[in-house]
């Protein structure tokens, strides 16, 4: 959603187009944007006023959205609609006087938006560090929420601990962990009980493809995470007849694809599936919206506007990330 929403901002204004953070975490993604004229900035505050601004898939604090909001020409935020899931979450966690353990990575982009939600009342635990040093307010009041690209295993450590130490603690009815997170480490392993070598294709900033990594090596199998296939170094291949090639959820087909031809010339390929993936999420509203309104105005320019006709958000469903991305790199 995120890559397309990023894809029409590209095609619809003239360049720039600002973008607060990595749109996703992934080097391929980011430099194909760049190429197209999308700058991509750490400080909202840097945006010259009045112009165009998306922000990231990751989610990003109030003032972050207070600000592009009222300095923008154009503002869209793309953020990932589970993130905003968890944003919910913290603010009526810290609504309801909860002091909230807040399960992710230090410094990670997502962290940080989730966080600046509601900063008085969480507390950032890294999943290695565990609950080390957290003194609640109350023992009794305490909630638990999580990073949506963690590890499974990293996210079960901590629950099983603040089970242990704090009774009722307070928990998401459904998980905080995304979808397209989970079933790839479900992926993981059932690869890892085959393949003796797992390369995981991704981003090294990339918190899930991170995780699968972990995962691999978890289940006892050699893994690397590889960018593309000029990274994979000869002789990680000695002696593994069946190699497991899996993504992190932000890298391009257009990469794993050119990671399994660089490893079939001599070996048969097969693909695993696990389960079929076909939630959808819309493009954001703003951005509904302003195509809705271009659309309008074209067709009455043109003075054949008709009620109901279809529309290139109506055909949004047809389209992902990988004609997203080859669009932009046939320009």
């Amino acid at each position: 959603m995120a890559i397309k929403a990023l894809t029409w901002m590209v095609r619809v204004f003239e360049a720039p187009v600002y973008c607060y953070h990595e749109i996703v975490h992934n080097a391929a993604v980011v430099e194909i944007f760049e190429r197209a004229g999308v700058v991509f900035v750490d400080d909202i505050s840097t945006v010259p006023p009045g112009s165009v601004i998306m922000l990231s898939a990751h989610g990003s604090g109030p003032e972050v959205v207070s600000l592009a909001t009222s300095s923008a020409a154009v503002m869209v935020d793309a953020v990932c609609p589970l993130v905003t899931k968890v944003h919910h979450e913290v603010k009526r966690a810290a609504a309801n006087g909860f002091d909230i353990l807040y399960v992710g990575h230090e410094g990670h982009d997502e962290a940080l938006g989730a966080i600046a939600q509601a900063p008085g009342a969480v507390t950032l635990v890294d999943p290695d560090r565990g609950l080390a040093g957290f003194t609640p307010t109350d023992p009794g009041k305490v909630a638990l929420l999580a990073q949506t690209t963690l590890g499974q295993f990293e996210w079960q450590g901590v629950l099983d601990d603040a089970r242990k130490e704090y009774a009722g603690v307070h928990t998401s009815r459904k998980s905080d962990l995304c979808y397209a997170t989970t079933n790839r480490q479900r992926a993981v392993e059932v690869l890892a009980k085959e393949a003796t070598l797992v390369l995981v294709v991704g981003s090294e900033n990339s918190s899930n493809t991170q995780a699968l990594v972990r995962v691999a090596r978890n289940a006892g199998v050699a893994a690397h995470r590889i960018d593309g296939p000029h990274d994979i170094q000869p002789e990680w291949l000695d002696g593994h007849e069946i190699i497991g090639v899996t993504a992190g959820a932000s890298a391009p087909d257009q990469r794993v694809q050119s990671v399994v031809a660089h490893l079939r010339s001599d070996r048969q390929v097969e693909v695993v599936r696990i389960t079929e993936e076909d939630e959808y999420f819309p493009l954001p509203p703003a951005l509904r919206m302003l195509i809705h309104a271009l659309q309008a105005l074209v067709e009455g320019a043109y003075a054949c506007a008709r009620p109901g006709r279809p529309g290139p958000v109506d055909e949004d469903r047809e389209w992902g990330a990988t004609e997203a991305l080859e669009i932009l790199s046939s320009d």
